[in-house]
């Protein structure tokens, strides 16, 4: 299954209704990719926040619309990253959604650990409370958003619920790159599942990302790793590799089944 991670940038100087023509000339560019992914926030930008309220869109907005066309012109599933998503009550939320060969939502999630530090998204957006997978020709597959790879509970949790692959859009700043690299060949290695995270390139209201978006095997392999220049990684995986990686090295059927029943 050959996948296609699009590492794009938001310059400050840049509008949306622009980025969203750029961005679907880079996708209609990509020649054989079953799957393409976005970075987080990549048609408003993570760090515009004094933007968010007015680039917040529904399901059906600019950023949807155009990606939802993509996929079904080109037959592929198109992960778009996430937009700022205004819902019916006026809160907003930080929202990926995933797109099926005929342009249609396979999945969504709603990020559950808003960012605080050194960022407004905490203050600005609702956090989610759900934690779908999304059953699909090619595999159990989930998404979370950036900061949440810094929360093992919830990986654990989708390990429960059978995710096999994890899709990881990103806006993760340059300053913390290593612990990008760490965290995602962790959370592939420990769950035995492949990890495809896609990262923002450029810099934002000052602030450099990290780029380097990367593809991990159930292995904890590295398949691919970007530079941190704006640019589409190729990568090609076998989703039958986490069984097969699973019956070799059994270390999800060696979890306890209740690690709160343990005494001190």
């Amino acid at each position: 299954m050959k996948i296609a991670l699009v590492q794009v940038a938001s310059p400050d100087s840049e509008t949306r209704e622009d980025r969203i023509h750029r961005v679907e000339d880079i996708l209609r560019g990509i020649n054989g990719a079953e799957l393409i992914v976005l970075p987080e926030l990549w048609s408003a930008g993570y760090f515009h926040f004094d933007e968010y309220e007015a680039l917040a869109e529904t399901l059906t907005g600019p950023t949807v619309t155009m990606c939802s066309r993509v996929a079904k012109d080109l037959g592929v599933y198109l992960h778009l990253g996430s937009i700022i998503e205004a819902g019916d009550d006026g809160r907003l939320s930080n929202t990926s959604i995933l797109l099926g060969p005929e342009g249609n939502v396979v999945h969504t999630y709603r990020k559950i650990h808003v960012f605080g530090y050194q960022s407004k998204e905490a203050s600005l957006l609702t956090a989610g409370s759900s934690l779908p997978v999304a059953p699909l020709p090619f595999g159990s597959v989930a998404g979370i958003t950036c900061y949440d790879l810094r929360f093992p509970g919830l990986w654990m949790e989708l390990s429960e619920r059978g995710a096999e692959i994890v899709i990881v859009p990103a806006a993760w700043p340059a300053a913390r790159r290593e612990h990008w690299r760490l965290l995602t060949t962790a959370r592939a290695l420990e769950h035995q599942i492949f990890v495809i995270a896609c990262n923002a390139a450029g810099t934002q209201e000052g602030v450099e990302l990290g780029g380097h978006s990367r593809v991990v095997d159930p292995a904890g392999n590295i398949l691919a790793e970007a530079s941190s220049d704006e640019t589409v990684l190729m990568v090609d995986i076998d989703p039958g590799q986490v069984n097969a990686v699973r019956a070799e090295f059994p270390v999800i059927g060696d979890r306890l089944a209740a690690y709160d029943t343990l005494t001190v």
